[in-house]
């Protein structure tokens, strides 16, 4: 799993992310972001690399969960 930074333009991501949820209401937004993981996932391919990720996305609620 790489955690350094490696999408060739970042902003432009964000910019696309931020785009594509606009006028959307949150259960439509919470959809079209786990759809991406899925898309995103799926190119991956990897299933190690992937739940690798998914506890590395799940770090910070755990530590929240825990008090």
């Amino acid at each position: 799993m790489k955690l350094d930074p490696s999408i060739d333009d970042p902003d432009a991501f964000y910019a696309a992310l931020v785009a594509a949820n606009e006028g959307l209401a949150d259960d439509q937004s919470n959809h079209l972001i786990l759809r991406l993981v899925f898309l995103l996932a799926n190119q991956v391919g990897d299933t190690a690399v992937i739940n690798a990720c998914v506890a590395e996305a799940a770090k910070p609620f755990e530590m929240e969960n825990a008090r």
